[in-house]
């Protein structure tokens, strides 16, 4: 199988000590979807902590475990290397944005109400066509699910495909800023989340934060006949994205 991190980048990537060499061809932050040579992510999350998980993981064929120092010291004797780092929700943001950073692909990024799945399938499909496309897997687009993806992105990759979703104001700039996208697409915006926003305002101020991301040169798509089309290419052009590089649809 083919490599996607191996020891030495992992650590690098996350400032961790690993306790043996390793070599991953995926990642996972669940034990019961591991599979042979994935390197198993132990968050911990509000009702379950992973290093609860790691003995399982490795009986699933996990190569190795990333841990937090807290919890290093009593899986030493499972039996499978340890990726030891202070925080594994950093850790796995630190592996995402280092995929990033050795990337070359053209990355576009796609939030909206509704629409996004759609439209990143449809995307993804035809990009596929010309080169190695990697993309969201079903809706992975949350402030883990994103990192996830982005951390799972194949060296090779000539084209990516992210889904980024949100449901509080300040969740899509921080992914976008993880992501740093080329091509950031709006799809609509519609009063979903409105227990968490004042206004249909407050809904596309949020989703407009994908445009905080995009590198120099970045391109804004926008519907043209939405209600919010100024409104958001205001925001665009606010975040430094240039007039020529607003495209309709």
């Amino acid at each position: 199988m083919t490599s996607l991190w191996q020891q030495n980048q992992a650590d690098k990537a996350t400032s961790g000590i690993s306790n043996a060499n390793w070599s991953a061809s995926g990642i996972s932050i669940d034990s019961r979807s591991v599979v042979s040579g994935d390197l198993f992510i132990a968050l911990v999350g509000p009702n379950n902590d992973g290093h609860d998980f790691v003995k399982k993981a490795a009986e699933n064929g996990a190569t190795a475990a990333m841990v937090d120092v807290q919890h290093a010291d009593k899986l030493l004797g499972l039996g499978i290397p340890l990726c030891v780092v202070e925080d594994t929700t950093q850790g796995l943001v630190d592996l995402a944005k280092a995929a990033r950073a050795r990337s070359t692909a053209k990355i576009i990024a796609i939030t909206g109400s509704v629409g996004k799945t759609g439209t990143k399938e449809e995307l993804a499909g035809a990009l596929a066509t010309q080169g190695p496309t990697h993309a969201t897997l079903g809706n992975l687009n949350s402030q883990i699910g994103l990192p996830l993806t982005l951390a799972r992105m194949p060296e090779n990759t000539q084209f990516g495909v992210f889904e980024l979703g949100m449901d509080h104001a300040g969740q899509i700039e921080r992914l976008s800023n993880i992501l740093r996208p080329h091509v950031a697409i709006i799809t609509t915006i519609q009063a979903v989340h409105m227990e968490f926003f004042k206004s249909i305002n407050g809904i596309a101020d949020a989703k407009a934060e994908i445009f905080k991301g995009l590198v120099e040169g970045g391109i804004a798509i926008l519907q043209r006949e939405h209600p919010m089309f100024h409104h958001l290419r205001a925001h665009a052009r606010d975040s430094g994205v240039a007039f020529d590089n607003i495209i309709t649809s």
